[in-house]
């Protein structure tokens, strides 16, 4: 096997645990000694240990003189673990490769000096594009200071999400809501609005236990007058409520005392203010499942760095049932939200369709 296939290795050792790391980003690690694989490392969960350590452990005596494969720059600093590059020096690893540097302004580029200084072979680059790919809400959260915002719908071929009364149940058929669930575990939080809350009384859970952790649920409710009975105040998973300046928190939070509340310094809330409070509380992906006033003031905010449609087979019609965003459009074509088509994937008898955000917008 080549470097890059051991690499190639790393990177799929990571890739299992994306979404069920973080605040950390999803790291793999591989050992090689006289060409033969001697430990395997993924990082797991935050607060244990991190890939290089698993794979060391995993290695034993056999880590001396061994090629360590590592998607992510090793860490330098103590937080939770001792750092990585130190544990690397000390067990007689003699070559890292690393795909890329770490984001962190607390790692980026000490791990390797660390490395290098302790007279290590060092190279870094190999399969870069991949694992920077691996952990792009944990880049673009290091770069960008704010969560990564990904907009979710499902939609009939027509654009339409619920008919007139409002019934959205199903849209799309079991094996596209079996992927929802896959995608919702990748992401730290579940942002819908006042309106979904009230009329589906959604869990917002990821109901496949193989799928991982369960995201934050976070509902905006400018004036937090949110039905009671609500099964998000009424499980054991996090929830979260955003409101606008007026709204009474003292009489919400003696009703719900579980549930955290975020208030806003504006009325409405606002989308560049959300994203900074939920930026202090790490949260560093957002899946946006709406429904059409969300979307639509996540659009006009400009803050949409993804989407994900699913689109069924049908045909809905109606000028009176419900699309995918609302309010008003645009008077020119020109003015439209730009979008590039990334991933397109036929689920059962549906269609997934994932698209980024266009530079520019």
């Amino acid at each position: 096997m080549k470097d890059q296939d051991y690499m190639a290795l790393a990177i799929e050792l990571a890739k299992g645990t994306v979404g069920q790391t973080s605040p950390n980003p999803s790291v793999g690690c591989v050992l090689v000694r006289d060409g033969v694989i001697v430990g395997l490392g993924s990082h797991l969960v935050p607060g244990e240990g991190h890939a290089e350590v698993l794979a060391i452990q995993q290695a034993g005596d056999k880590a001396e003189g061994a090629t360590a494969y590592v998607t992510l720059e090793p860490c330098s600093h103590t937080g939770k673990t001792p750092p990585c590059s130190r544990l690397l020096i000390d067990s007689g690893i003699k070559r890292v490769i690393v795909a890329t540097e770490d984001p962190n302004p607390l790692v980026s580029g000490r791990g390797i000096n660390w490395l290098k200084d302790a007279g290590l072979s060092v190279e870094v680059g190999l399969m870069k594009e991949e694992a920077v790919a691996l952990n792009q809400t944990f880049f673009h959260f290091m770069k960008e200071k704010r969560p990564f915002i990904t907009l979710k719908a499902a939609m009939t071929l027509d654009g339409k999400t619920a008919t007139k009364t409002g019934d959205s149940r199903w849209v799309t058929g079991e094996k596209a809501r079996e992927h929802v669930h896959h995608m919702r575990a990748k992401y730290d939080a579940i942002l819908i609005g006042k309106g979904t809350a009230v009329k589906d009384n959604p869990s917002l859970t990821v109901r496949q236990p193989e799928y991982g952790k369960h995201p934050i649920r976070i509902v905006l409710a400018n004036d937090l007058h949110l039905p009671d009975h609500l099964t998000l105040f009424h499980d054991d998973h996090q929830t979260y409520v955003v409101c606008g300046k007026e709204a009474d928190m003292d009489v919400f939070k003696e009703k719900h005392p579980t549930v955290g509340v975020i208030q806003l310094s504006s009325q409405q809330v606002e989308i560049p203010e959300l994203l900074k409070q939920l930026a202090e509380l790490n949260i560093q992906s957002v899946y946006v499942e709406g429904g059409e006033t969300v979307h639509k003031s996540f659009v006009e905010s400009g803050f949409v760095d993804e989407c994900h449609v699913y689109i069924a087979p049908k045909l809905l019609t109606g000028k009176d049932s419900f699309g995918v965003i609302g309010g008003q459009s645009p008077e020119w074509m020109n003015d439209a939200f730009a979008l590039s088509f990334e991933h397109v994937e036929r689920i059962g008898e549906d269609l997934f369709i994932k698209a980024i955000k266009k530079a520019g917008n």
